[in-house]
């Protein structure tokens, strides 16, 4: 069995803000793949279902961002989980938007929320970061993480959320890289084919 977390936010005023990429991820992972209904438990909302064959617990912490770890080591204990069978959606100021990447273990980079994961157990879990692009200034990141993804987002945000829904049986498979190039592939901007160009020929 596996425990897959996204981080974001309670409440209606932080539902489509950047900081809850994670939770966004999560309930469309619940949609897509029918789990079942979600349920207050461990301080946070969570349901369960079956993706390529693997059990599957989902997990929304309702801690806000900063205490995560609170929920999440409750929901690990529990279910005698370690930290080999956790997988968590954040988002990722230091990736561009659109932009996916995974990595096992590490710092938290200035992610809260991993940051109270980490306090709370230990750094060996899997992250799947997505980006949502860093503001020009210090002074304006917790502004761009608290405020609405713009209308112009969608053309990233939901292909990239479909894409991460539906390839994730590589995922739980510990195909990271394949993962990540669906994705990329998914995101790729359509741009004309070029004309070959014949080559001159003297003569």
């Amino acid at each position: 069995m596996l425990l897959l977390v996204g981080l974001g936010n309670p409440g209606d005023k932080y539902t489509n803000t950047r900081h809850n990429v994670g939770f966004m991820m999560a309930d469309e992972i619940a949609r897509h793949h029918g789990f079942s209904p979600w349920r207050s438990k461990f301080q946070g909302l969570i349901c369960d279902g079956m993706v390529g064959g693997e059990k599957i617990l989902l997990l929304k912490p309702q801690t806000f961002m900063n205490r995560s770890g609170q929920s999440v080591s409750e929901t690990c204990r529990f279910y005698k989980l370690g930290t080999d069978q956790l997988i968590v959606f954040h988002d990722e100021l230091d990736l561009a938007a659109g932009k996916l990447r995974i990595k096992t273990g590490g710092g938290h980079g200035g992610n809260n929320g991993i940051r109270d994961i980490t306090a709370h157990m230990d750094a060996n879990f899997k992250r799947v970061r997505m980006g949502v692009g860093r503001p020009q200034t210090k002074e304006q990141v917790s502004n761009h993480l608290l405020s609405d993804f713009a209308k112009a987002d969608n053309t990233w945000l939901e292909p990239m959320i479909d894409e991460c829904v539906r390839s994730l049986p590589l995922l739980l498979q510990g195909e990271d890289a394949n993962y990540m190039t669906r994705v990329a592939e998914r995101l790729k901007p359509n741009r004309p084919n070029k004309p070959k160009q014949t080559p001159n020929k003297e003569g």
